[in-house]
């Protein structure tokens, strides 16, 4: 396997207001802002998080509760945490199995390794093609947590900011998409 650091790609400014990034992408998605649910989906994040055993960023739990699952331009889906199901969803191990057989195949300078190890790799999205989006879960906390993006070609890359800025600007275009495609500027919720 000949998987390969990319780089590290920092925001101009990183968006440490929740409100914010979400304004960025819906401003990012045509369409977006439509889908916007008329009353907070109604998760229970502390049990998800008490099942993980570790907090969220806020970001992630401001979309989860403004937005259903979403899939933007038929390529990366976001999931979250079903109403009266968070404990099962934060325990549902196939993701994390995936992730530690990639980490165990990645042949890298820097071991890496999935969550709960210190600063381990959480998932928070993939794509239809294999690629995941993982948080980096070190630092001072989950809203100081980088993304890293594993690609099913064995690139692997970070981005020094939130889920929800980093979907703003890889589908609003001001991010490189190091070895993913371009994804359209489209959205439907499931």
């Amino acid at each position: 396997m000949d998987d390969a650091l990319v780089g590290t790609q920092l925001p101009q400014r990183r968006l440490t207001d929740p409100s914010l990034a979400m304004e960025a992408l819906e401003e990012a998605v045509p369409g977006l802002a439509a889908l916007r649910r008329t009353a907070p989906a109604g998760i229970d994040w502390e049990q998800a998080e008490a099942g993980l055993g570790v907090g969220l960023p806020a970001d992630f739990k401001l979309l989860g509760d403004t937005y259903p699952a979403l899939v933007f331009g038929d390529f990366l889906a976001v999931g979250f945490p079903p109403v009266g199901s968070e404990k099962a969803w934060a325990a549902d191990p196939d993701d994390l199995e995936i992730l530690a057989e990639w980490c165990a195949d990645a042949e890298t300078s820097v071991p890496l390794r999935r969550f709960p190890a210190p600063g381990g790799l959480l998932p928070w999205a993939t794509s239809f093609s294999g690629d995941y989006f993982l948080w980096s879960t070190g630092g001072d906390g989950p809203d100081e947590w980088t993304v890293t993006v594993a690609s099913r070609n064995g690139d692997w890359w970070h981005y020094e900011g939130g889920a929800v800025q980093f979907l703003a600007e890889l589908i609003g275009g001001s991010l490189e998409p190091w070895s993913l495609p371009q994804i359209r500027r489209s959205v439907e919720g499931c």
